[in-house]
């Protein structure tokens, strides 16, 4: 008999794109992300495809444990699929 697993298994891309916009809808953090990373707004822009860009965007949460906490909240995930989304991308 096959189950429903315990969570759903989300998409790494997914994942790390919801990150993205959940730090982009906050000035201070969106800002914090530009600086630390060294992207613009127009690097964000071209990079929504690649894996490199949005591992960036997971490591950036990643550096600071309130920020990935909150984020995992607000997309309904543990923290740790954050982590391992980053891993796969």
């Amino acid at each position: 008999m096959l189950r429903e697993p315990k969570s759903p298994v989300h998409d790494p891309q997914a994942l790390a794109l919801g990150a993205l916009g959940w730090v982009l809808g906050y000035e201070d953090r969106a800002g914090r992300l530009l600086a630390l990373t060294g992207l613009d707004a127009d690097a964000l822009r071209k990079g929504l495809g690649d894996p490199a860009m949005l591992g960036a965007v997971l490591e950036f949460l990643a550096s600071h444990e309130p920020d990935l906490l909150a984020a995992a909240a607000h997309l309904g995930v543990e923290p740790a699929e954050l982590m391992a989304a980053k891993e796969k991308l």
